[in-house]
């Protein structure tokens, strides 16, 4: 832990500048000040989709909470899609101020640690408590993974936000053994005004609804995207297509026992795709060798993944992943119609 306290600084050191508009290598933009969002588009592919805007945001700030870094931002108050039975339900801003976000990372792999942890959210101004609530495991094309939900606040002022998370309950590999298991707490205080808020960008694409996705913002904290294939540890068996996500297979020995490895992300920008329920048959001359549920696991170098132990794979065997239910968290527009209708991934062992 000692030997990243330097690239903590420098992390820290770097919030006042940190790049949060810039949004390199999306055409057709034009700029306007505005709170108001455009209506939802009516044709909208069942697949990953350029949005009809793009906000930037703001850092409240960063620090260390024990064994993670904690770091807080917020953005205008926005529409997004929460997940329910059969589908998406679409949660409107109503009176909301601002959506508030959180992400939470490991500080020396820079690791975010995309998982169900109990996190709150409790706002405070003058010591009255404002809102409190557990936001949301949400998903967005320039930022990916994170924590958010839209809030009203009692207008200018400095306010006090405290955000709790608990310990990580998923199995956690490698340096990640043992750690995350406390449940920390990190404060920050906060500037806010309604016309700082409305000095934000808030951009319109005419390339909405088409296929494709936002680059992701440029900003000082780390992004939860999955490894690349060339980096995935083990040997990678393949990859195939499921509701518009890439899902990449590998099997790793690095533990002593073969473990079956299967790392679902986004198109585009490969973020990971956590709460999903998957499970895997290996079949071997028409007979079963495995078969059983894949459990989440998370660790430095494969990251988020989802991963069973199996006795050995090999040449000529054949692997079918399935779906059994689609990623349970919420998404901000353009992944709303995407990951939610996933067929089952086959391929043969080469």
């Amino acid at each position: 832990m000692n030997g990243s306290d330097a690239t903590r600084r420098a992390v820290l050191g770097g919030i006042g500048s940190v790049g949060l508009g810039s949004l390199a290598g999306c055409s057709g933009l034009f700029e306007r000040q505005s709170t108001g969002e455009p209506p939802v588009l009516e044709d909208r592919p069942n697949a990953v989709y350029y949005p009809t805007h793009v906000e930037g945001m703001e850092m409240i700030g960063m620090t260390d909470a024990g064994d993670r870094m904690i770091g807080l931002m917020y953005s205008y108050a926005h529409r997004f899609w929460t997940m329910d039975v059969g589908g998406v339900e679409r949660v409107s801003p109503g009176d909301a101020d601002v959506h508030l976000m959180a992400s939470i990372w490991d500080p020396d792999s820079k690791r975010v640690l995309p998982v169900r942890s109990g996190l709150s959210m409790t706002i405070t101004k003058n010591g009255t408590e404002v809102d409190s609530r557990t936001p949301w495991t949400m998903l967005s094309q320039n930022m990916g993974f994170h924590y958010g939900d839209n809030v009203v606040l009692d207008g200018d002022g400095t306010y006090t936000v405290t955000v709790e998370t608990g310990g990580l309950s998923i199995q956690r590999l490698g340096d990640f053994e043992g750690r995350f298991d406390d449940a920390v707490t990190a404060e920050f205080e906060w500037e806010y005004s309604e016309a700082a808020r409305d000095e934000i960008s808030f951009r319109e694409l005419d390339n909405a609804g088409e296929r494709g996705a936002l680059d992701p913002m440029e900003m000082s904290m780390p992004r939860s995207a999955a490894p690349a294939n060339s980096d995935l540890p083990g040997r990678v068996l393949g990859s195939g297509e499921s509701g518009d996500a890439t899902v990449v297979v590998a099997v790793d020995e690095r533990d002593g026992n073969p473990s079956l490895v299967v790392s679902p992300r986004t198109p585009y920008n490969r973020y990971v795709l956590p709460q999903l329920s998957l499970s895997a048959t290996l079949s071997r001359d028409g007979e079963t060798v495995f078969e059983g549920p894949l459990s989440s696991a998370i660790d430095p170098e494969r990251g988020y993944h989802y991963g069973a132990e199996v006795d050995v794979v090999e040449s000529g065997d054949d692997l079918t992943i399935t779906v059994d239910s689609s990623p349970q968290v919420s998404r901000h527009e353009g992944y709303e119609t995407a990951f939610l209708s996933m067929a089952d991934i086959s391929l043969t062992v080469e």
